[in-house]
């Protein structure tokens, strides 16, 4: 809701990743795959690049886009245009390393503009491209409405709750709202369908073999596409690792406990500096920071947008603002803003992600083609490829059976976090039900070796998922133990960096279960 990456710290380094709903709920393979022949357009076409002529964009950023098919089982019955951004190599670059900053719902353009400093020095061997997936930022943006994703958290977070038929109802009303406002690619959306798009995107940047760097969600689409394509494996490199078998409730579970974590650990920080609006007591900040939120419920803040910012929409960006130390200044002073002078900016910066550009300055985007990116795309990304890549569908009476006892177990394990996290838990209901190829085939795969970097300290990923997916995925994993804090690796560690740089440049892997020391401070 606010310009630009507002949210965006002024340090060397620091990896933008959309990672707000990894522990949450993509749509199912295909009963018919279309023959490769059939695809012969897409794999064939060409790219054309050109000047990111946004304001916005960084001056030597490039865009582009492709045209995938909406169906891989139909590709003559519609199609979509992928947007696409992209950092020339030097010299004469040997190919391309393709980026995905999490989510889902996370725009690889947007990340790449603003975070494309963090990526230079592959620049030396490669072009460094990103996109926005489908139903994301770009291409064929999703949406359920600027009120529906609103309703939900009210039904899930709010008093009413305690009839869960009503919440049932709610939800559903609110899926309805999803594919009124998506359009054909809802349908379409999951991680299985974006890694076929990946394909397609090697093969148009001329590679024979994918070469790729993904974080937190992008960690589930590149071991999707290892399942899918292991012949077509280069250098893959998955950070933050997303779990590829938890089950949705115990993912949620996971989440709302790493990131009550994060901010004890950012309270008691705050509360060292006299300007901290939580005071000097980091138990008592703890208490204030529940109360905040509870207030907010019950009387909102009114926007300059026109609506209400509620203690969910607060939850949600303080979860933002807690996936890296480095966030942590401007979160303090979004909140100091929001406790002392009821302003919402700020918070509402975090609470989208830091991405989302206000309408008044996309109108000239060439990427946008005459059709702004809705407001809440990234949540509606995040719930339809969340709620697609899902098989369980529990029956209204087994949800409302265990309703009861899945928000105290949240609620428990946060009382600022909990009931917004049961809410994007429970956002599936209503939909179709997913896909279970993630779940039931993506392991064992037959691939080079590829990198899993997992961190200690991980608020949205704990590191037990990169043990586990590891052992998943089989001997192809080598894992990368960062004995440090936030979310995501590369972003924050001089020695993550340096060993995933050697591995994407030079393919020099180090030994599995090496680490990383803890003793390296954060930049600020």
């Amino acid at each position: 809701m606010l310009a630009k990456l507002s949210t965006r710290p002024p340090v060397r380094r620091r990896v933008v990743t959309g990672a707000v709903g990894l522990a949450l709920l993509s749509a199912g393979l295909p009963a018919a795959v279309a023959a490769d022949g059939d695809l012969d357009r897409f794999y064939d076409q060409k790219i054309k690049w050109s000047a990111c002529k946004s304001t916005d964009m960084p001056k030597d950023l490039q865009c582009g886009k492709i045209t995938v098919p909406v169906d891989y089982a139909e590709p003559d019955k519609g199609s979509l245009d992928l947007a696409l951004a992209r950092y020339r190599g030097t010299g004469d670059p040997r190919g391309s390393v393709v980026l995905n900053f999490g989510g889902p719902g996370g725009s690889g353009v947007l990340g790449l503009a603003h975070a494309g400093k963090e990526f230079m020095g592959l620049t030396d061997e490669y072009d460094v491209v990103s996109f926005d997936p489908r139903g994301v930022g770009r291409s064929s943006p999703v949406s359920c409405g600027t009120q529906a994703t609103g309703q939900a958290l009210k039904a899930t977070g709010g008093e009413d709750m305690s009839d869960p038929r009503e919440v049932l109802t709610r939800l559903r009303e609110v899926a309805a709202e999803c594919a009124a406002h998506s359009g054909p690619v809802l349908p379409h959306i999951g991680t299985v369908n974006v890694a076929r798009d990946l394909d397609v995107l090697r093969e148009v940047l001329g590679n024979k073999k994918l070469n790729y760097l993904g974080f937190s969600y992008g960690t589930r689409l590149a071991s999707v596409y290892a399942a899918q394509f292991p012949e077509r494996v280069g250098r893959l490199v998955l950070d933050g690792v997303d779990t590829l078998t938890e089950p949705l409730a115990e993912q949620g579970l996971a989440s709302v406990r790493g990131q009550q974590l994060a901010l004890e650990h950012f309270l008691t920080w705050c509360t060292k500096d006299l300007a901290c609006p939580f005071g000097r007591d980091p138990r008592g900040a703890r208490e204030l920071a529940v109360k905040l939120v509870a207030s907010l419920d019950e009387n909102p803040v009114p926007t300059g947008l026109g609506h209400e910012f509620t203690g969910q929409d607060l939850a949600g960006a303080m979860a933002q603002g807690l996936y890296s130390r480095e966030m942590w200044p401007l979160l303090q002073r979004a909140l100091s803003q929001l406790m002392e002078d009821g302003e919402t900016r700020g918070v509402e910066a975090f609470a989208t992600g830091g991405v989302t550009l206000p309408a008044p300055q996309r109108e000239n985007d060439p990427l946008v083609d005459e059709e702004d990116v809705p407001l809440d795309n990234l949540p509606a990304a995040l719930m339809a490829v969340n709620c697609a890549d899902d098989p369980d569908r529990p029956a209204a009476e087994q949800v409302t059976r265990d309703l009861s006892r899945l928000r105290a177990a949240y609620e428990k394990a946060s009382p600022v976090f909990g009931r917004y996290r049961l809410a994007q838990v429970l956002m599936c209901h209503g939909r179709p039900k997913g896909t279970d190829y993630i779940r039931e085939e993506v392991k064992n795969v037959d691939t080079p070796k590829m990198l899993l970097v997992g961190t200690r300290g991980d608020p949205a990923t704990p590191y037990r998922w990169t043990v586990e997916t590891a052992e998943r995925l089989g001997s192809s994993a080598v894992v990368l133990d960062n004995r440090g804090e936030g979310h995501t690796g590369y972003g924050s560690s001089d020695c993550v960096h340096r060993k995933v740089d050697d591995f994407l440049l030079y393919g020099s892997l180090p030994s599995s279960g090496s680490s990383c020391g803890s003793e390296e401070d954060f930049r600020e």
